[in-house]
């Protein structure tokens, strides 16, 4: 009886078709907004804003256009690293070459070139699907890491492919601190997040579960595949890119084309895959999750080791963390392929009954 909806009525179409239509759901989003922005920078230190919170950001942003793209439209993509390495790259020529760019529209210009990129590998999905598009789309991946190293432009002519952006600053606020990071890093995340979860719930966002479901019969009823596909790998493409500028500007500070690898676009899938396909709240379940887990393993594993006696090494731990990955996409796959969200969503049924058993 803790979630309630009875006596929630709606008197229109609009009452009925908002984000969050649960009073419930307003007030704990509302809540959880106003303490990340206000409550979090005065219980956090500098070591949680950068190994945890601001990766986390960053990485629930390209979680959350990966989820449109293979969650909401069913298109298997390998190629997200590459799509958040021409956004870095593209965010950093555009802010260095062009006199007073704002740091802001620099960000986005990564972004839009990288939905272009994207819909150019897109464009296999309109003939194949499943394995074969995600071989295509690997392709991506192989092509940016050779394009970043071989091609000097794109790192303004450093033979080591490694660039470097610092004095960032938004209408006169710098962004330096790591509270500052932290805090700019939110505001892109929470403008994304809301956009997403209302593009998914319109028109576009059906054509994109129909093709998902089944596309033959999605044409038959007068959906076009070519629009709907490549609206998925552009709106994807464009918030990866936008993740991988602030990955790079942000983050990292100073990055080669090492930073955004296969591993990258694996880790990626991982978070869609853990946190639940076709979920806007599973792309953050999974971006906490692959945060979160190395850093426990990291001061769990060799804890119970002296317990005892025995010496972890990081190696092992690095071992363990890979195995620990593919056993619980396994167990998701298996048990509960919905991932983390579904969990949530059960959660939140049970809520609506308790202290009732059924």
């Amino acid at each position: 009886m803790l979630y309630r909806e009875n006596g929630q009525f709606k008197t229109s179409y609009r009452a009925d078709q908002q984000i969050f239509p649960i009073s419930q759901d307003r007030w704990v989003i509302l809540l959880l907004i106003a303490f990340a922005a206000v409550g979090v920078p005065f219980v956090v230190d500098e070591y949680l804003y950068r190994a945890i919170l601001i990766p986390f950001l960053i990485l629930a942003l390209a979680a959350l256009g990966v989820n449109i793209l293979v969650g909401y439209c069913g298109q298997i993509s390998l190629g997200s690293g590459a799509f958040m390495a021409v956004g870095a790259y593209m965010a950093y020529n555009t802010y260095i070459r062009i006199d007073g760019m704002p740091l802001i529209v620099a960000l986005l210009s990564g972004g839009f070139f990288a939905t272009l990129v994207g819909m150019v590998f897109g464009i296999p999905s309109l003939r194949v699907k499943g394995l074969y598009l995600a071989v295509a789309t690997l392709a991506a991946q192989f092509f940016c890491d050779w394009a970043f190293l071989r091609i000097g432009w794109f790192t303004n002519n450093n033979a080591s492919g490694s660039v470097s952006v610092s004095d960032l600053s938004v209408l006169g606020w710098t962004i330096d601190t790591p509270v500052e990071k932290y805090l700019f890093c939110l505001g892109f995340l929470v403008v994304f997040g809301l956009l997403s979860k209302n593009l998914v719930r319109g028109a576009i966002g059906r054509e994109w579960m129909a093709i998902r479901d089944m596309d033959v019969a999605a044409a038959v009823i007068g959906i076009r595949p070519m629009y709907a596909k490549l609206t998925a790998f552009a709106v994807s493409s464009f918030i990866v890119g936008v993740a991988g500028a602030l990955w790079g500007f942000i983050h990292l500070g100073s990055w080669e084309p090492a930073a955004f690898s296969i591993d990258r676009s694996f880790q990626l899938l991982f978070m869609v895959i853990i946190g639940g396909m076709g979920s806007i709240m599973g792309s953050f379940f999974g971006a906490a999750f692959i945060v979160i887990l190395p850093i426990f393993l990291n001061q769990f594993l060799p804890a119970l080791g002296e317990v005892f006696g025995l010496s972890i090494s990081t190696a092992t731990v690095s071992h363990v963390e890979f195995m620990v990955f593919g056993s619980l996409i396994v167990w998701f796959l298996i048990v509960e392929p919905h991932g983390l969200a579904k969990l949530w969503s059960v959660g939140k049924q049970k809520l609506r009954l308790w202290p009732f058993p059924h």
